[in-house]
């Protein structure tokens, strides 16, 4: 009986926090890199179907997500800038819901090839990465504590 009680607190007491953020982190910007890829192994196949956004060509428009794609996924990896990285990822993936959403012809299969509810589970990660933040196990914590030691450095020099 012993056992179970220390078994149960280990497992409850003890929570791994930054290691589920780099887990997610990890699994969430390989995911969203290897969707990137795939539209750049298809880019030619992908362009008539894709309809430009904001005055771009389709060429321009596409080669443009994938650029902030490509960034944003790799940001997510290493844990830099991470809650502004999110924010592109998530407005695309809203994008994909929509146009899944309203069957407007093949686009939405070749590009995305999504299921429809698909892309509200990255949006859901994504909210989750954006409330969260990075966790410890990041370039974003790295940084900030190099900051903050600067800072107090700083603050010792200037009372000496």
């Amino acid at each position: 009986m012993e056992f179970l009680k220390r078994l149960f607190l280990l497992c409850t007491g003890y929570t791994y926090s930054n290691l589920s953020r780099l887990f997610l982190r990890l699994f969430t910007g390989v995911m969203f890199l290897q969707l990137c890829v795939r539209q750049m192994l298809h880019f030619n196949e992908l362009v008539p179907s894709f309809q430009g956004f904001m005055g771009l060509a389709p060429e321009h428009a596409m080669s443009l997500l994938l650029v902030v794609e490509l960034l944003s996924a790799t940001f997510i990896i290493v844990g830099l800038l991470t809650r502004i990285a999110v924010i592109a990822p998530m407005i695309i993936m809203i994008v994909a819901e929509r146009v899944i959403l309203s069957s407007q012809g093949p686009v939405a299969d070749q590009l995305f090839n999504f299921e429809p509810g698909y892309p509200v589970m990255f949006v859901g990660v994504f909210i989750y990465m954006l409330l969260a933040g990075p966790g410890k196990i990041s370039l974003d914590y790295i940084i900030s504590a190099h900051i903050i030691d600067d800072a107090k450095g700083n603050d010792i020099l200037e009372e000496a």
